[in-house]
């Protein structure tokens, strides 16, 4: 016999105050890394994965900001816009740690 599952209860009226600041938090956070690789490092191209981890850092950047502070509260966007951004964010991100913390992994070692 299947099983019947009941659907989700909604969620808390709290829920999106706590999720929208969560993201304002989370923008705060990045900026003195992003800061530091602006402005400390700048815009790379000695190498073809330094390029790539630039352009992939700008374009993450871009779409984080984009996404958190000015798409989320629009209701005059188009549905489809959101779930590209946040999909542009997920890849962005998995291939920026590729670009660097996992080649530092894989070439240098974990120092302590």
């Amino acid at each position: 016999m299947p099983r019947v599952t009941q659907p989700a209860a909604p969620a808390p009226a709290w829920m999106a105050a706590v999720h929208r600041w969560s993201g304002r938090i989370a923008i705060l956070l990045t900026v003195p890394v992003t800061v530091h690789c602006i402005y400390a490092l700048g815009f790379q191209t000695y190498s073809v994965r330094v390029y790539v981890h630039s352009v992939l850092g700008c374009l993450f950047y871009g779409a984080f900001v984009a996404k958190m502070l000015s798409l989320v509260r629009r209701d005059t966007m188009p549905r489809w816009v959101l779930p590209v951004l946040g999909g542009v964010v997920f890849v962005s991100l998995i291939a920026l740690w590729a670009t660097s913390s996992l080649w530092l992994f894989t070439t240098k070692g974990v120092h302590s």
